[in-house]
């Protein structure tokens, strides 16, 4: 009893830890899985916060430039003279310590004593301003000069590096602004721009402290160029696309394409081998794009430091689990070991052990209770199952023998038609053959007498007309007879269904086979097919169906206008037939293709021919088809799968 005990309260603790155990750990690992969550979420707004603030210090420090710009503009529209220019450009750098250079070109010719072109470059060289007036710089092509006057207004124009054109040579990598000089007319007289360094807006904007320590600025231009970036050797002078292998790099190439497309968003990028989280916005008037780029392992630094303290947790969880579990269940098991004592020896066999019935009012007592209960309802049972088993038992025993006297009937009803319908085509081919040799003898006869063979011919020809449809007609009807009686025919349709089969030349067939029972009938064939389109199908059973259609037809109308007619659907092949009988009455549709059923109990036939017809189309995978709109005679739709 103690061992069983000990197993069951194994048992229990295993399902207790089952049930508990996994609540536990997948509760801690929702709660890791969201944390983690949450910490990228708070880290997407965080960055996506720092970012837009320094894309707001980009354009401030852009708008700097171009409120300069354009105040000075007035001032240089004003007065249009060679000093002038050079006052104001110096002005502009002199005041604006974020324009690291400035100048004013004039369109050709406008001041024709310093010659064709005429240009005031100045810029700030250490905290010395230097202006030189370029007489000879064929400035007329460049993108600060050509832009502006194309646009008619002013603009940001793509920013380059290494400038040494003119008199005045450094290595910054620049951004201009442009606008275009009218004079009082309104005519273009000249360009001024303004410059600004691409690292001296690094150290004054990006270069700001940032929640991440690791995290850092990246800008590009519209065609993927570096302008910032923490690796100097590749601003300007490379892409974003440059060193990305589209096979293993594709993140950085949509990324790529995301910033150059000015979208706003976020990406987890691999860069270098390691997981960045990078947000980009891009830059307003321009087409550049800010991206802000932050290693996965700063942002879920803390998650990670989390994922000790849940490893601490679940192991002092899983030991609190198995000691409670192991408690409850000792003090489950021993109120319910003297329940289990006795149901065990009813179980072994001992079915005079009585349960006693408890007085406790706790659940074991009510289980004890229940159980003493079945055992009582289950002795009072017993009697009447064995009663009723027994009577059942006699029962299924006069079914099984009904059951094989039926089998016995329907085999000898079978074997009774068949060998009626054998008995009946012997004599009858004996007679047709005697007939046609009789027929044969006479119509020699009477070719020999002129005088008299033309009328015994006729009549003999109307005579053995007669017999022969009369034959033919019986031949028939033993057929379905033998058809409907026979067990492997539908065997035979399915077992063969691999004829392939001309869809004209069988209506052909057909229709002559329908002429060798009355002769006079005129079928009207027509087919929207050619000769050469096939099924695959049982030849014969096809060919009883289209037969029975056009005897049918033949048989109750005027011989003069059957029409048989092949067509096709997108899924079958369909073979109709129509005539100009007395056609059906209403609501007898169900009726027709019941066996052994007919619209009229005088007329000849045995009901079997349109029972057959609709048996065999859907063996063939088919369905014959009574067309109820058709109100000149009778039409049957024949339809088999292509």
């Amino acid at each position: 009893m103690s061992k069983f005990s000990r197993s069951i309260s194994k048992v229990l603790s295993l399902d207790i830890m089952l049930l508990a155990v996994p609540l536990f750990v997948l509760s801690l690992g929702a709660f890791y899985v969201q944390s983690r969550y949450l910490i990228r979420q708070q880290a997407i707004q965080r960055t996506n916060s720092i970012l837009k603030t320094t894309i707001q210090r980009v354009r401030n420090y852009m708008n700097t430039i171009e409120t300069s710009t354009n105040a000075n503009a007035w001032l240089l529209e004003e007065h249009f003279t060679p000093d002038s220019l050079e006052s104001v450009s110096k002005r502009m750098v002199r005041f604006n310590p974020n324009i690291l250079s400035c100048s004013v070109s004039t369109v050709p010719n406008t001041f024709p004593q310093y010659g064709r072109y005429f240009s005031i470059y100045t810029v700030n060289e250490v905290d010395t301003i230097v202006s030189v007036r370029e007489t000879n710089y064929a400035y007329y092509d460049k993108d600060w000069y050509r832009v502006p006057l194309m646009k008619g207004r002013a603009s940001w124009v793509e920013p380059f590096s290494e400038h040494t054109e003119g008199t005045i040579n450094h290595n910054e990598a620049v951004a201009t602004y442009s606008r275009p000089l009218r004079s009082e007319e309104g005519h273009v007289v000249g360009v001024l721009s303004a410059d600004f360094s691409f690292s001296q807006l690094a150290k004054a904007v990006l270069s700001t402290s940032q929640s991440y320590s690791d995290a850092y600025f990246m800008l590009i231009g519209g065609d993927g160029r570096y302008f910032v970036h923490p690796d100097s050797t590749q601003l300007f002078r490379k892409t974003i696309f440059t060193d990305a292998d589209p096979t293993k790099n594709a993140d950085i190439i949509t990324l790529g394409y995301q910033m150059i497309e000015g979208k706003i968003g976020y990406m987890h990028v691999d860069l270098h081998g390691e997981i960045c989280h990078v947000c980009y916005h891009p830059v307003p008037g321009t087409d550049w794009s800010l991206a802000m780029v932050c290693p996965d392992k700063e942002i879920l630094s803390g998650f990670d430091r989390l994922g000790y303290v849940i490893i601490a947790l679940i192991i002092i969880g899983l030991l609190a689990i198995m000691w409670l579990s192991n408690v409850v269940v000792k003090q489950t098991i021993h109120p319910i070991n003297q329940l289990l004592g006795i149901t065990q020896r009813i179980a072994s066999g001992d079915y005079s052990e009585v349960i006693p019935r408890s007085r406790q009012n706790d659940d074991v007592g009510h289980l004890q209770n229940a159980f003493a209960t079945m055992q009582q309802a289950l002795h009072d049972r017993m009697g009447s199952i064995r009663q009723t088993a027994e009577e059942i038992r006699k029962r299924n025993e006069q079914r099984a023998h009904d059951m094989d006297l039926a089998e016995e009937a329907v085999r000898k009803k079978t074997l009774f038609i068949q060998n009626l319908s054998h008995q009946i085509r012997t004599p009858l081919n004996i007679i047709v053959g005697f007939a046609n040799v009789l027929y044969d003898s006479i119509v020699s006869r009477c070719k020999k007498d002129a005088a008299t063979g033309s009328f015994e011919e006729e009549n003999l020809n109307d005579m053995m007309g007669m017999m022969k449809y009369n034959a033919m007609h019986l031949k028939r009807m033993i057929l379905m007879l033998f058809d409907s009686s026979s067990t492997t025919g539908a065997d035979e349709l399915m077992g063969n269904r691999h004829d392939e089969v001309s869809c004209n030349d069988v209506a052909r067939e057909s229709i002559d086979y329908t002429h060798g029972h009355f002769q006079r009938v005129n079928v009207n064939f027509e087919s929207e097919l050619s000769d050469g389109v096939c099924i695959l199908t049982n030849r014969l059973y096809l060919m009883r169906s289209i037969r029975e259609l056009l005897y049918n037809a033949a048989k109750f109308s005027d011989h003069e206008h059957i029409r048989l007619h092949v067509s096709e659907t997108d899924t079958t092949i369909r073979f109709t037939v129509e005539d100009t009988g007395p056609g059906l009455p209403d609501n007898s549709d169900e009726l027709i293709y019941k066996p052994f059923s007919k619209i009229d109990d005088l007329s000849e036939g045995l009901g079997l021919g349109l029972s057959l017809t609709k048996r065999h189309a859907l063996t063939l995978g088919g369905d014959l088809i009574y067309d109820k709109d058709y109100q000149d005679g009778c039409r049957f739709i024949l339809e088999m799968p292509k």
